[in-house]
């Protein structure tokens, strides 16, 4: 069978050989073992099941979650010359009823459908009536309420080995952890399956993660070290994409929007501009590069922090699939956290608790002074074989690090000691940052002499550190509730044998020097932001709302309103959008121009009160950076 596949991957496909682990997995179905196939994107997922499917007698069934996914597969197959075919609703009757005659007629080797298409009654009455060769269950991910798109309608797969308990059935997906993988199989109540789990590495993908700016500014940066070449810039919310796409072209770059917003048949077109070369830049929701096949991405840069490292690993793979050296940025901020909270606020409660979860892991991947490669390898469960990737922005020695690392590693070891390793992370940083909540002083670690030793700092940055210290293996996690120990390599650092890298806060220690001192309206300067004005500059950075942003940060609209000026002036930005339509400001400003004047009440009085004092102030606070 495998000297027959060869021959069809050279015939239909122009590929000589195998990638890593295809050929076992185009084994398992040809002789009719279930399997569940990990491979990370770029490593030929899709020809797993659709080689085999070409040389084998009878119909070859692919489940997929999108029917833009299905076009895509099936036009390709058509141009190679593969009879595939599929049904959604996107289809005609007519177009549907040719396919059904393609089926029976035995004129097709694949059949792509969508799951809730597949269980129902009056389909399964059409495929009991022909020979099936296996089932394919693409995107399996998606199956488990522990991947990173959980959609109910996969779970009503598991019919399919009581209806055809002779059919094998492969489970395909890119991104699976070990809990995900276990949960695809009981589901799809699978016999026995072999699990075949690709690495997770991708060494020539250069990681890059800093905290988000101007954000602008940064993009473009990256642009500019891949001039003319392509790439993949990806934003949370489509009105993030169309405000990007808007700037970017204004400057003059090659870009192309891609949303679920749009029109099909705007985004068709938008896609096949980029995979012609007609446009260098795609910038999308993660809405874009599902199925996509452009080998030569050079570039994908994230303005927002994913919603998991299931969803970063997918999306950043996408660029370097050419097997050359490519750049993934990632530009989050703590607003990013907040943005995403508020969109799963909606989920069922199971499926939000562990969406936060995964949350929460992203953000610590973000913030945490560990090897790029390392932190996403481990999270699937597997390891880098070296102390130094050498290809990110930790291992190249780019970010900043404390210059006291030494000192407060061994600050932060002795205390998990001298709890006993028997506590939390986030315990260990409230004794350590001075905490005067009742369980340290209940369980007198209040008196401890490790207690307060870096009051200096916010429980948030020492808790970071913790998670840096676990990420470099000089402490871990055991148990049930991720009690703190410390390693043979922790030892060292006590023993000042060995220093790690802590990375420098972005936020300043809690405690000011002498800021007792000082005058009230001197202790918070626009360079120096309370932690609710500084929340909101972030939430603003993602082009928020000022009712969202009060809303988030507990602050009435007229606060958060002052916030956004201050915001504006710090970032020297020049145009009020999205918080004053074009039409406002145009009338704003040629109003302060023909007064002369930058003040809010001559303003307002000018224009009879038909704009509001807040317009009028985030307004004139653009006009002034723009001279």
């Amino acid at each position: 069978m495998i000297e027959s596949i060869q021959k069809a991957l050279c015939k239909y496909w122009g590929f000589d050989g195998f990638l890593p682990l295809q050929k076992q997995a185009m084994e398992c179905i040809g002789r009719g073992t279930d399997s569940i196939v990990v491979l990370p994107t770029g490593g030929g997922k899709s020809l797993c099941f659709q080689a085999p499917a070409v040389i084998m007698p009878g119909l070859a069934v692919v489940v997929s979650p999108l029917i833009s996914l299905m076009k895509d597969q099936v036009d390709t197959l058509s141009e190679c010359g593969i009879p595939a075919g599929r049904i959604d609703s996107s289809l005609s009757f007519d177009k549907q009823k040719a396919v059904l005659a393609k089926i029976h007629n035995k004129k097709l080797k694949l059949l792509y459908l969508a799951p809730e298409r597949l269980v129902s009654d009056s389909f399964l009455e059409v495929l009991r009536k022909v020979e099936l060769s296996f089932i394919a269950i693409d995107e399996a991910h998606c199956v488990s309420m522990w991947g990173h798109d959980f959609r109910p309608e996969y779970r009503q797969l598991g019919l399919l080995k009581q209806i055809f308990p002779d059919v094998t059935i492969g489970a395909y997906t890119a991104t699976a952890t070990e809990q995900v993988r276990s949960d695809i199989a009981q589901q799809l109540r699978l016999k026995e399956p072999e699990m075949l789990i690709g690495s997770f590495d991708r060494p020539n993908l250069v990681y890059k993660v800093r905290p988000r700016k101007n954000v602008i500014k940064q993009v473009c940066a990256v642009l500019d070290r891949y001039k003319d070449k392509s790439g993949i810039i990806y934003c949370i919310r489509r009105r993030d994409v169309d405000s990007m796409c808007a700037q970017l072209a204004a400057k003059g770059y090659s870009v192309a929007p891609y949303h679920a917003g749009m029109t099909d048949e705007d985004r068709k077109k938008n896609q096949e501009q980029f995979i012609n070369e007609k446009v260098c830049t795609i910038v999308a929701t993660i809405a874009f590069g599902m199925g996509i096949d452009k080998s030569n991405v050079r570039y994908v840069i994230h303005t927002g922090m994913p919603k998991s490292l299931e969803h970063y690993q997918q999306e950043s793979g996408r660029a370097g699939r050419d097997g050359l050296e490519a750049e993934c940025c990632l530009f989050y901020s703590g607003g990013d956290y907040g943005v995403w909270k508020s969109l799963m606020s909606d989920m069922p409660p199971e499926t939000q608790k562990i969406a936060m979860s995964k949350l929460r892991g992203m953000y610590r991947y973000c913030t945490g002074g560990v090897c790029r490669h390392k932190a996403i390898l481990r999270y699937f469960g597997q390891d880098l074989d070296k102390d130094n990737c050498e290809a990110c922005d930790m291992c190249l020695g780019e970010l900043d690090c404390i210059d006291d690392a030494l000192e407060t590693a061994q600050k932060i070891l002795s205390c998990v000691i001298r709890l006993d390793q028997r506590f939390g992370g986030g315990y260990t940083a409230l004794v350590l940052t001075g905490s005067e909540e009742k369980r340290i002083t209940e369980n007198n670690h209040d008196k401890l002499s490790t207690y307060g030793l870096l009051s200096d700092y916010s429980k948030h940055i020492v808790h970071d550190w913790i998670e840096q210290l676990a990420g470099q293996d000089y402490v871990e996690k055991t148990g049930e509730y991720n009690v703190l120990n410390v390693t043979k390599k922790g030892w060292r650092v006590i023993k000042g044998k060995e220093t790690p890298r802590l990375l420098k806060p972005a936020e300043k220690p809690v405690k000011v020097s002498k800021s007792a001192e000082l005058p009230v309206n001197k202790l918070k300067t626009r360079s120096n932001p309370s932690k609710a004005g500084q929340v909101a500059f972030d939430m603003f950075e993602q082009r928020l709302s000022i009712k969202e942003v009060a809303k988030s940060v507990n602050r009435a609209e007229s606060t958060t309103t002052q916030y956004l000026v201050e915001y504006i002036e710090r970032e020297k930005i020049n145009n009020p959008y999205p918080w004053v339509n074009e039409q406002a400001f145009g009338r704003i400003i040629n109003t302060a121009k023909e007064i002369g004047g930058d003040r809010i009440k001559p303003v307002f009085n000018f224009l009879n009160g038909e704009m509001d004092y807040n317009q009028i102030r985030i307004s004139l606070a653009c006009f002034r950076n723009n001279g």
